[in-house]
């Protein structure tokens, strides 16, 4: 880029020396500027802003207290950077500057991250395991026993180095079992995945397939500093453990190490060896135990059967001579029987005596027949009796009453002359306002009853007058 030369603003005419651009030059000018002077740079500071684009490309910025940088990881980078970026993070980044021409901005183009120091590694180990905790990742409630003597076991670590020697002479020494190696990376970019997968690969065996599917793992790994275990502090390792069906003991780094693998691990040793320690017994140790449990088991029986015996041999001296309480029951039986023979008949008779007395006192049946109907005959009569008394009254009765009834009876009234007026419902009308002009009417004698209907100036009447109804001669 050339030097512009200064504007001096008394001598107009000076301004046509100054060099003209247009926008795309100037904008190229100073990117190659910008590019040639920081070609390549490390920064420090915090990723905020972080967004991961569907194009695989990542976005952000770093800051500190003073000013903000933008920044851009592209996808084939992103492999390569050595961690996963995470908004409140510190970090390194290196990379190089250049401009964005589009937006008139200059940004950070990232080729690596690291970790910006211990502090910032703890920070954000810290603030995973809270979230992971706030999950449930670490319940105890989660946690699998570890079997006794496992058939197979299922070793994730690097297939070169002391760990996976130091496991497998442990195992020798204390129970042999057969151990599946899937080996991975401990430490570096991709490491992380890398045991995530072989965790995950383990649990997706078959129990009976060509390879036998462990019955425990054992992640491990020889000690280091933090950012060499970080790998075992990555949220994609935590979740594998957290999620395997296979009992997992985590052997990362010395005792005092802790990385985020061993709260979701089930059992925590604080060595590869101690590792080995945990996942086997010793062979030794349990041939005595046995021999021990296989003494005390038969003196234990031993005993028992000295305490049945005695029992035994007590309880057979209070039991009497068999043969002779069976002697005695036989004889007791004969004398029954021959006791039974004899009081049979005597019981017989004794019965056919008490019979008879009873029979003698007894009346014949056709007496007692006889006397019954005797007596019935004699109610018979009586009742009879009774009743032809109780028919007079009734007659005399009735007799005394007929007359009066007779009197007054309205047939008698109707044997004098005298007309019963009855409309069709048959009620009596004893008054000519109550007969309608036309209405039907029933006069009864006291031979028969005839029909008739009143004309119109009958009913017109004073109730005195004499009402001649029109008669219809009764069917």
């Amino acid at each position: 880029m050339q030097d512009a030369a200064p504007l001096d603003t008394s001598e107009p005419s000076l301004g046509r020396n100054v060099p003209e651009f247009t926008v795309g030059e100037l904008s190229t000018a100073i990117r190659r500027t910008l590019e040639g002077a920081f070609g390549r740079v490390r920064v420090r500071g915090e990723i905020t802003e972080l967004k991961r684009h569907s194009s695989g490309h990542v976005y952000l910025a770093l800051k500190d207290e003073t000013a903000k940088l933008a920044a851009v990881i592209w996808r084939s980078a992103v492999p390569r950077l050595g961690l996963v970026p995470e908004n409140g993070v510190e970090v390194i980044a290196t990379g190089r500057l250049t401009t964005y021409a589009d937006r008139s901005t200059y940004q950070l183009v990232i080729e690596r991250l690291e970790y910006a120091g211990e502090g910032a590694l703890l920070a954000r180990i810290e603030m995973l395991k809270k979230r992971l905790a706030a999950e449930g990742l670490f319940e105890a409630a989660r946690k699998r026993p570890l079997p006794l003597i496992p058939e197979v076991i299922g070793v994730v670590t690097s297939a070169e180095g002391a760990v996976i020697r130091d496991i497998l002479h442990r195992l020798e020494d204390r129970f042999p079992r057969r151990v599946l190696l899937w080996p991975v990376a401990v430490q570096g970019p991709g490491a992380a995945e890398q045991v995530a997968r072989a965790i995950r690969g383990f649990n997706a065996l078959a129990p009976d397939g060509p390879i036998p599917r462990p019955d425990v793992l054992i992640v491990a790994r020889g000690g280091g500093s933090l950012e060499d275990l970080m790998a075992f502090n990555e949220e994609v390792v935590v979740r594998a453990a957290a999620e395997s069906a296979i009992p997992l003991i985590s052997a990362v780094g010395h005792e005092t190490d802790t990385t985020l693998i061993d709260f979701a691990a089930d059992r925590r040793a604080p060595t590869p060896t101690a590792a080995a320690e945990m996942a086997v017994p010793v062979r030794l140790d349990l041939v005595r135990d046995l021999e021990q449990r296989r003494a005390r088991l038969v003196s234990a029986l031993a005993r028992l059967l000295k305490e049945k015996r005695l029992r035994l041999e007590r309880a057979a001296a209070r039991i009497p001579d068999l043969p002779a309480l069976v002697a005695a029951a036989r004889q007791r039986l004969d004398d029954r029987s021959a006791r039974l023979d004899q009081a049979l008949p005597a019981f017989v008779r004794a019965k056919e005596v008490a019979l008879a007395r009873l029979a003698a006192r007894l009346p014949h049946p056709r007496e007692a027949i006889a006397a019954r109907r005797a007596r019935l005959d004699l109610v018979a009569q009586r009742l009879a009796a009774r009743v032809e008394r109780l028919l007079e009254r009734a007659k005399d009765r009735l007799a005394a009453l007929s007359p009066r009834l007779d009197a007054v009876s309205y047939q008698a009234v109707l044997e004098r002359g005298f007309v019963l007026v009855t409309d069709r419902a048959g009620h009596a009308v004893t008054r000519a306002v109550e007969v309608a002009p036309g209405q039907k009417l029933a006069l009864r004698f006291a031979d028969g009853a005839v029909a008739a209907t009143a004309d119109a100036a009958g009913a017109k009447r004073s109730p005195g007058e004499m009402t001649t109804p029109r008669q219809e001669r009764l069917l």
